[in-house]
């Protein structure tokens, strides 16, 4: 059984302007449970870090961690995190009727097309990025 921290952090009523700035008030509402937000599935959700450029139009970069979900069913177009012949790649999941195709988001890597003579699995959908924005790349 996999055991969650209860790390609470303040959570603002207001909210922040990404348009025109505004006068917020600095009244601290609740506290916020990042796994009651970003874990729907604790005993089969895993986290991992991004190595490589491939996914970068779709804003997962070197060095982000991903946050994986293994009871999710993969659907047309899902991010995934899959075991290629022995290796782990983050793509997105492309299908049409039985083909499937790993599709990077960055044009400087081609799409690879799943064949019958591939060891090939999924082990789980991706359901947020976490970016360190402070941090230069």
């Amino acid at each position: 059984m996999t055991k969650l921290s209860k790390l609470k952090i303040p959570l603002f009523t207001s909210r922040v302007s990404a348009g025109i700035p505004f006068h917020g008030d600095t009244h601290v509402d609740t506290y916020l449970d990042l796994n009651t937000h970003l874990i729907s599935h604790p005993a089969a959700t895993f986290f991992v870090r991004v190595d490589g450029q491939s996914m970068t139009n779709a804003a997962i970069l070197q060095g982000d961690i991903l946050i994986v979900d293994r009871a999710l069913k993969p659907n047309n177009n899902s991010i995934v995190v899959a075991c290629l012949n022995g290796e782990f790649t983050v793509k997105r999941m492309r299908m049409k009727g039985k083909s499937v195709t790993l599709v990077p988001e960055n044009a400087e890597f081609k799409p690879i097309p799943i064949t019958d003579q591939m060891e090939f699995e999924i082990w789980g959908v991706v359901t947020y990025v976490i970016h360190n924005l402070c941090q230069s790349r």
